[in-house]
């Protein structure tokens, strides 16, 4: 396992160590003491979710707040996503920065999100398989949402707007000047 460290802070790209023969490839997709070795993070994760979704569908962003926040490790099984953090956190050097990163079933990568972000991915093959690791349960009484198209953080979404399959909670998300998410 190698860990990439990416412009927002404490957000990480875990990189497997993948061994392949004719056989096919075996690689270890998760390692909770090497992950606390390699990051100084302590995160144990309770729930794991599936999602599956065609080309076009932009989920997000979405977060959870307060005593229901959670830290996410996500990859694609199946496909390609281009995978978006945005950093939500008021004392943090990086708050209302984004980094995109393409998440595919080829690639294997995985991107570590900290808790007090927003998160979001949209397809961009014709099908994507996509897993979240999460250290804390899902509340509905505390998600949350930022507009996918929102001026200020200014995301690309490599896809075209007309492109674009959203949920009717997603069009009509708070911007992140309102902080109303």
């Amino acid at each position: 396992m190698k860990i990439i460290v990416t412009p927002l802070q404490d957000c990480y790209i875990i990189e497997p160590t993948i061994f392949e023969d004719e056989r096919g490839y075996f690689f270890e997709k998760y390692n909770e003491k090497k992950f606390e070795e390699l990051t100084g993070i302590n995160c144990h994760f309770v729930q794991d979710n599936i999602s599956k979704s065609s080309f076009g569908v932009v989920r997000g962003l979405h977060l959870q707040k307060g005593e229901h926040a959670q830290a996410k490790l996500v990859s694609c099984l199946e496909g390609k996503v281009w995978d978006v953090a945005v950093d939500l956190r008021e004392d943090s050097p990086t708050f209302g920065k984004w980094f995109g990163i393409e998440l595919t079933g080829e690639n294997k990568l995985q991107l570590y999100i900290p808790r007090g972000f927003g998160h979001g991915f949209s397809v961009i093959s014709e099908n994507a398989v996509f897993a979240y690791k999460c250290d804390n349960y899902y509340n509905k009484k505390s998600e949350g949402s930022i507009k996918f198209n929102d001026e200020d953080l200014n995301i690309d979404w490599k896809l075209k707007e007309g492109e674009m399959i959203l949920s009717e909670k997603d069009k009509h998300s708070p911007s992140f000047k309102d902080k109303n998410y």
